[in-house]
């Protein structure tokens, strides 16, 4: 190619390195400005948006998580945008640096996901069933979370209704959540185990049906995954094909 031709290519790179980082920003800003809400004001959220109730995201608390991807992409963004813009090798390096950490630890997590599936659900079953024990009926957003999803997926705590056994709301109330019941009311005494049902108490947990749910899914995520993993792959691409035509230039 002619000098012309490569300076042109080289326009054309940076522009495109520019606008994807400038997209990656706004995205990163906005999911930090909305995990703020969900910490701040977690019911308005879920009330304005409450068809997401029944995924997996309702099983914990997502604010911290979505701070924390926002943060991420507000920094690489910033790094992207900027680093082509003034032509810094430093902050293109950089950019390049944070995007292939990232890269390898998505890659580890899927290895991991992959091999450890049972110890993963044992984790964070061992997680979840404490904090469902200590702060259902203690933290409001906590609470009201685990209504809606107990609610629109017809479940009861994570494993079965005997996760609310020993709780802060049995002790406090003598009863399960009204959620787990298909009656109006709580019931005041534990329903027999042999025959949950009888007292009108939902058996199923709502963490089986949210790894179905998951496992239906999953093409879906594999997708996603992939589309994500083959734009890490372009980024760090094209920062590296910048940082060495700035040395060309």
């Amino acid at each position: 190619l002619s000098p012309g031709a490569k300076m042109g290519f080289f326009t054309f790179i940076k522009v495109m390195m520019i606008l994807f980082n400038l997209a990656i920003f706004l995205a990163g800003g906005t999911l930090l400005g909305v995990g703020i809400w969900v910490k701040v004001d977690g019911e308005s959220f879920l009330d304005i948006f409450g068809a997401l109730s029944s995924s997996v995201l309702q099983v914990v608390n997502v604010s911290y998580l979505l701070i924390v991807i926002g943060a991420i992409l507000l920094v690489i963004g910033f790094l992207g945008c900027y680093g082509a813009q003034r032509e810094s090798k430093c902050l293109l390096m950089m950019f390049f640096s944070v995007v292939l950490i990232i890269f390898i630890a998505e890659v580890a997590a899927a290895v991991v996901a992959l091999v450890f599936t049972g110890l993963a659900e044992t984790l964070l079953t061992g997680l979840v069933t404490p904090l469902l024990k200590e702060k259902y009926g203690v933290d409001a957003t906590f609470t009201h979370i685990w209504n809606v999803t107990m609610t629109e997926v017809h479940c009861c705590g994570l494993n079965n209704y005997t996760d609310f056994n020993n709780s802060y709301w049995f002790e406090t109330h003598g009863s399960y959540p009204k959620q787990c019941c298909e009656m109006k009311e709580p019931f005041g005494v534990s329903p027999p185990l042999a025959h949950p049902h009888l007292r009108g108490c939902l058996l199923q947990g709502c963490f089986p049906q949210i790894l179905e749910e998951i496992r239906t899914n999953a093409g879906v995520a594999g997708g996603v995954a992939a589309g994500i993993a083959a734009l890490e792959i372009a980024a760090m691409a094209v920062s590296m094909y910048l940082y060495c035509r700035l040395d060309e230039k």
